[in-house]
């Protein structure tokens, strides 16, 4: 090998232990963090309040009446 390749060879070893050090850093400090909570509601049931009725199609045949009432916690 001359001293080109041993070049290439160092900068991508180099690169390759860096870019992996730095992963591991930044995976142990994710879990350090405390979780986010996220918003679970869709955005088109933002303005529904809790307990409203809500109109709801269903393809199946089934003919007991019954309705879907909202209930947030």
């Amino acid at each position: 090998m001359n001293n080109v390749e041993l070049v290439v060879f160092g900068l991508c070893f180099a690169a390759t232990a860096g870019a992996a050090f730095a992963f591991m850093w930044k995976s142990m400090s994710m879990l350090r963090e405390e979780p986010r909570r996220r918003n679970r509601i869709h955005p088109e049931m933002e303005n529904v309040k809790s307990g409203e009725e809500l109109l709801v199609f269903n393809a199946e045949k089934d003919d007991d009446g019954d309705e879907v009432i909202v209930i947030r916690k």
